[in-house]
């Protein structure tokens, strides 16, 4: 199997957690890059059901190594409550999880932090609240940030919490986000015997992996239009969610990297405030919600509901330069009787050729919608290609050829197993 990047081509909530956890049989580590707690990747095996946001979602295959990278910022609670509920559960993760000494951690200042970025900007963004932002921001600022390797030098982390619960004073005081220094530094004291046994130099063990032929997977968080660059900004998350975030998240080249697959669904949603061009009426909006039980993971909150724009995801191809499509949620329109499928925008009725970083300007986009067939059939326990309805295959056939692209994986429900194969190169060398 060739080294393979898994990211979302859309707003997040893909089914990327999924589609890791399915090819993680041939790989032989499972690489986390970017983003933080935030995600929220669903996993059902058989009966069971595990949801990671923070740890990769490799982990339930007992042959891998599963990194968390320097890009990923690290909440420690969230951190050891889910190695805790692994392990509870019979999943050994032991030697097999590895942590970059560069990777920064999320404090509970941070979450404080959050509430007041909101109120100060007037814009709600629809961020989950949990200190993400404002650990990048102190990353970027470099006085202030502080990383998996200083807690473990614990003199150096006691002289940057000192420095940062001074100059965030203020700010706490006025929200009412006191911290018990004395309570945080034995709290992070137990925490950083704890973490020692997991940090490695990620940028070494990473590159000594591909010298030695290791199968990789480098799992993404969040979606590309939620990217701090080339999302819908300012309703975009606080890290490079593309495929550029691979080496700079793990410190290796782009050699390293031999197929890049864009998760999508086969419809689109997305959580929290923003445009969303391609947005269903609230009854169609709530029907396919209960139908793909769209709720987030992470937050529980209702996702909004569109149809597939395939503006977007030509916009997402272009900029991770995919490879191959990798479908999911395929049996949630398996009910309809049309879908309607956006091949592009108009403005005051003239084409748009550029998906527009305005956001004025994509609030005046209106979709141009094909209309196509729907299958009328179940598709759940569907395992090959050629079994899939007519109708079906014409809906795959459609996107794949607007795009220019091979759809290799189509998920037909939850379960580990509801996958269909269409592409068989994928399992192979590269």
């Amino acid at each position: 199997m060739a080294n393979i990047v898994i990211l979302g081509a859309q707003w997040g909530d893909e089914s990327k957690g999924g589609t890791t956890d399915f090819l993680a049989e041939n790989a032989d580590i499972v690489a986390r890059y970017q983003g933080g707690d935030n995600a929220g990747h669903t996993i059902v095996v058989g009966e069971e059901k595990f949801i990671f946001h923070l740890l990769p979602s490799g982990l339930l295959r007992p042959h891998t190594t599963n990194v968390i990278g320097n890009g990923v910022v690290i909440n420690l609670e969230t951190l050891f409550a889910e190695i805790n509920e692994l392990e509870g559960r019979g999943i050994e993760v032991g030697g097999r999880l590895k942590i970059s000494s560069r990777a920064h951690l999320i404090l509970p200042y941070h979450k404080a932090m959050e509430s007041w970025d909101d109120l100060g900007s007037g814009l709600k963004l629809g961020t989950t609240s949990r200190g993400i932002g404002p650990t990048y921001s102190d990353k970027v600022n470099r006085h202030a940030g502080i990383r998996v390797g200083d807690l473990v030098e614990f003199d150096l982390f006691q002289k940057k919490l000192d420095f940062n619960l001074t100059a965030k004073d203020h700010v706490l005081n006025q929200i009412g986000g006191d911290i018990d220094k004395h309570a945080l530094l034995a709290q992070y004291y137990d925490y950083s015997q704890r973490l020692a046994p997991y940090v490695v130099e990620t940028p070494e063990f990473m590159n000594n992996a591909l010298k030695s032929g290791k199968r990789i997977l480098f799992e993404g968080a969040q979606g590309t239009m939620l990217d701090i660059d080339f999302g819908t900004y300012p309703y975009v998350t606080s890290s490079n969610t593309t495929v550029g975030a691979v080496c700079t998240g793990l410190g290796v080249g782009p050699q390293a990297i031999d197929q890049v697959l864009g998760v999508s669904k086969a419809y689109v949603t997305r959580v929290g405030s923003g445009p969303f061009p391609t947005e269903m009426p609230p009854d169609l909006d709530e029907e396919i919600r209960g139908v793909g039980e769209e709720y987030g993971a992470t937050t529980q909150r209702p996702r909004r509901c569109g149809w597939l724009d395939l503006v977007v995801l030509h916009y997402a191809a272009q900029i991770n330069g995919f490879t191959g499509i990798v479908l999911t949620k395929f049996d949630v329109l398996d009910h309809l009787d049309e879908i309607q499928v956006c091949t592009a925008y108009q403005r005051d009725g003239e084409p748009v050729t550029a998906y527009p970083s305005s956001l004025r300007v994509l609030d005046e986009c209106k979709p141009v919608y094909e209309t196509l067939p729907g299958w009328k059939q179940s598709t759940a326990d569907v395992r090959r290609y050629e079994a899939l309805p007519a109708n079906a295959k014409r809906y795959l056939s459609y996107i794949a050829e607007f795009l220019d692209l091979p759809i290799v994986i189509v998920s037909v429900g939850k379960e580990r197993t509801q996958k269909i194969i269409c592409d068989n190169d994928l399992f192979s060398s590269a």
